[in-house]
């Protein structure tokens, strides 16, 4: 006779099963008696159609927490629809269905909603209030177009991507949950392509749409049979006999040059139109660096997909690290070609598109590249070198005032995305460079410019605007066309030796930087930091943003690196202990290796931080004590930037000088340290700017 032990033993382990759910001919017979749609069905439980459908074909099913709530609606429905005795068939012929776009939404952004028959998705606030996507329609007719309201794209109703757990649960943007029974990796790709429903469209008409990103955990990872970590530290990527590498070539799938990695593209050649490709982000693998996506290797998978469904719905679908997404997104911005007619034929064919920087790399003029390079190495050039780099520079000691040294406070203010306030309406050569000998100066005509610059008397307390070190030049030297016309801007004489001057020009930036900022904005005002705050409340919005949404902090953070590190990819160096001197590298062999167009930006960028120290000399009568690339210290009477930044009678900020503000080149405060901590660091030849944060912080070199 059973024990009370073994019954209650026995009992507890039934209340442990699953939830028991209906055969799927009889799920799917309940929905339609209530006159419920797949899609609206999909909506309520935030996943989507292909996953409901699964579940009623009998080919997944559902997992918590959507098992009991699937099983507390098919219970009230059998309630009021019986099946009369009729016993199970065939699944009934499925009606007509939503467009899968309906099932939810496609972006974290405000833009796009819910149907309005489902349940709100909590989601990131929505700023401006009232934008929401249409009720569902059976209509396949995109929606019509409004000024301030993309369209959704019914090729890609799941967004851009999703971020796969072990148990096969991918997560997509707006809260959405796709079942993914994919057990291989050849068999995530062949699920993504044919039915997940992942993807974003271009970002010109003259572009390609944007690829799927499948973001893997360390159990979907182990599960799809890759390592726990790459044991190649120097390449980065599986060896070419792994299994997993085996069986992507086995099912006549390619990997690009740089492998099987932490960001791994897998592709197929092209169909007519319709591309064949998924990229693959390991998160264990490290490929979400932490510098850039603060706080992600904590995060759960679907706060992963919120915040990179936020970062590649107003920047670009990630396709590698930061600086990667960078410089393509430029490219995608800017496509190199377009379809034009031949004149002979008729037909249509591919042709360089205005105002890119077209499909074939460009040697850069000598002054422009460095000693390694192919062409220069060849010719021996020994003419010297453009050095247009952000600032390091330290007031000397012995040129502090009893004044200053008398001030309680050093007073760190930083410069938002700097370079990307640079980059905007910058005019950029496009051709290839021609030499010219002693050409008249213009400052309209983008290039490299031969001159001596050493004749420019500036106050010393300044770093002089011509080297990133503040040293005054000695001799005639390589400056790019900004810090010339800068020269002359100051009333100085400019009469260039040599010019390696580009004919064809264009803002080639110009679309980069308006996506980006727009990006920037947006997120710091999700974040509680507006264009209308007062500088008080300015101030106190940024002491307090990045706790208000971490996730969020972390797409900011990796909008301003994908700032710094998309200009820093126009000009990268090789790399390997075995490179040569005159061997050419992968980088260089791209459209977008452009030292020159980096070179403008920077210098552009730290003639605008001289041009704000000058204008707060000329105002307040205070020298900087040091700079670094977009951070500069003040000595300051108090703790607040409120207290010497310079404002009118009215009580608004003076123009030229820096200023407060959550816009691209406005500035925040960086940090506040002691004067005598920062007398200190630079008697010691240190640079205060680059720990004014605090706790021995070392600033990036620039956004």
């Amino acid at each position: 006779m059973a024990t009370e032990e073994e019954l209650l033993a026995n009992v507890d382990a039934l209340l442990e099963e699953e939830p028991q759910l209906p055969p799927p001919a009889e799920r799917a017979r309940l929905r339609e008696a209530a006159g419920i749609t797949q899609a609206r069905l999909a909506a309520a439980l935030k996943t989507s159609t292909q996953t409901v459908k699964n579940w009623e074909n009998g080919r997944s099913e559902p997992k918590e927490p959507r098992l009991t709530a699937y099983q507390r609606l098919l219970k009230g429905w059998a309630a009021k629809y019986p099946a009369h005795g009729t016993p199970a068939g065939p699944a009934p012929v499925a009606v007509p269905q939503v467009p899968a776009t309906f099932t939810g939404p496609a972006t974290p952004a405000p833009e796009t909603a819910a149907p309005q028959e489902a349940p709100a998705v909590p989601a990131a606030p929505a700023r401006p209030a009232g934008r929401a996507t249409r009720p569902a329609s059976t209509s396949r007719r995109p929606a019509a177009k409004k000024a301030a309201r993309p369209a959704l794209d019914p090729r890609f109703p799941h967004g851009p991507l999703a971020v796969l757990d072990g148990d096969g649960s991918a997560y997509g943007v707006g809260g959405i949950v796709l079942d993914c029974p994919a057990t291989t990796v050849v068999e995530l790709v062949e699920w993504t392509l044919r039915e997940s429903g992942l993807g974003a469209p271009k970002l010109h008409r003259h572009g390609k749409d944007q690829d799927p990103l499948i973001v893997l955990t360390a159990s979907a990872a182990a599960k799809l049979g890759l390592p726990e970590r790459l044991e190649d530290r120097r390449g980065l990527r599986l060896p070419e006999d792994h299994p997993v590498v085996k069986q992507v070539l086995k099912g006549k799938w390619q990997l690009t040059q740089r492998g099987f990695g932490p960001w791994a593209r897998i592709y197929r050649k092209a169909q007519g139109r319709d591309r064949q490709c998924v990229q693959l982000a390991v998160l264990p693998w490290d490929a979400l660096d932490s510098r850039a996506w603060p706080g992600v290797a904590e995060m759960e998978p679907a706060d992963v997909a919120r915040l990179l469904g936020t970062y590649a719905q107003r920047v670009i679908t990630p396709r590698g690290s930061t600086a990667v997404s960078g410089l393509e997104l430029m490219t995608a911005l800017r496509p190199p070609t377009r379809p034009v007619r031949d004149e002979e034929t008729g037909n249509w064919v591919s042709g360089p598109n205005p105002g890119s920087l077209g499909t074939e790399p460009m040697d850069p003029a000598p002054p422009e590249g460095q000693p390694e390079h192919p062409a220069i190495h060849r010719i021996g050039w020994k003419g010297g070198f453009l050095n247009e780099e952000a600032y390091q520079w330290v007031r000397p000691v012995d040129l502090l005032t009893d004044e200053e040294c008398t001030l309680p406070y050093a007073v760190g203010l930083d410069l938002n995305t700097a370079f990307l306030a640079a980059a905007a309406r910058l005019v950029v050569g496009l051709s290839a460079p021609d030499h010219f000998h002693a050409p008249k100066f213009n400052p309209k005509i983008p290039g490299s410019w031969l001159v001596d610059l050493s004749h420019v008397e500036l106050d010393p307390r300044l770093p002089s605007p011509f080297t990133p070190t503040g040293e005054r030049p000695t001799g005639p030297a390589w400056y790019q066309t900004h810090t010339v016309a800068y020269a002359q801007e100051l009333g100085y004489n400019v009469e260039p030796i040599e010019a390696y001057l580009r004919r064809e020009t264009g803002a080639y930036l110009d679309p980069w930087h308006d996506r980006l900022k727009t990006a920037y904005v947006d997120t710091l005002a999700d974040l509680g930091v507006t264009k209308d705050l007062s500088d008080t409340e300015f101030l106190a919005a940024m002491k307090r943003h990045k706790d208000v949404d971490p996730a969020m902090a972390a797409v900011l953070a990796a909008i301003k690196a994908t700032v710094k590190g998309g200009i820093g990819k126009l000009f990268e160096n090789p790399q390997g202990k075995g490179y040569k001197d005159g061997d050419p590298w992968p980088a260089m062999m791209r459209p977008t290796w452009r030292p020159d167009i980096r070179a403008a930006v920077i210098a552009k960028a730290r003639v605008n931080m001289h041009r704000k120290m000058l204008k707060m000399a000329e105002f307040t009568g205070l020298y900087p004590l040091a700079v670094l690339s977009d951070c500069v210290v003040y000595p300051a009477p108090s703790a607040s930037p409120l207290d010497f930044l310079p404002y009118s009678e009215s009580g608004k900020p003076i123009p030229g000088a820096f200023r407060l503000g959550p816009t691209p080149g406005l500035a925040k405060l960086e940090g506040v340290q002691t004067m005598l901590w920062a007398v200190d660091l630079m008697e010691q030849g240190l640079n205060p700017a680059r720990h004014i944060k605090g706790g021995d912080a070392v600033m990036d070199e620039g956004e």
